[in-house]
């Protein structure tokens, strides 16, 4: 049986970063690309620090690790089962041809999917993101 090659500390960082992203709205104004007030924090700007730090972040996993970050995605949306870590991490890595940063971060429901995975595979979700915080 396979194992998943990346730590549970890492996974845990992509999912609040991912939440962070999740939690924010449509900006009203995006002209203005600096300066953003204090008031517009949770507003989606297209030059966010947040979505550069996590698509940098994932950029620099190793390849296995970047493998085994989409089988978490695929396990935790259902396309395959936790009994199934082997074939999704095989899949995963014969399908690898996008830059990984995007294709994650185009899964609106990426964190929901990483903690169901973590969830599925008998992981402490609460202990994963507590670590990466």
């Amino acid at each position: 049986m396979a194992a998943l090659e990346i730590s549970s500390d890492k996974v845990g960082f992509v999912i609040v970063k991912a939440r962070e992203l999740a939690a924010k709205v449509g900006a009203w104004d995006d002209s203005a690309t600096s300066d953003h007030d204090a008031e517009s924090i949770l507003e989606d700007f297209s030059d966010d620090a947040t979505l550069a730090e996590i698509k940098a972040f994932i950029a620099d996993l190793n390849e296995d690790e970047q493998v085994s970050l989409v089988a978490l995605a695929w396990i935790g949306r259902g396309s395959f089962g936790a009994d199934e870590l082997d074939e999704a991490l095989s899949t995963a890595r014969a399908e690898r041809v996008n830059r990984t940063e995007d294709y994650l971060l185009g899964m609106p429901l990426l964190p929901d999917y990483l903690e169901e995975a973590l969830d599925k595979l008998g992981y402490s979700v609460e202990d994963v993101e507590q670590d990466s915080l």
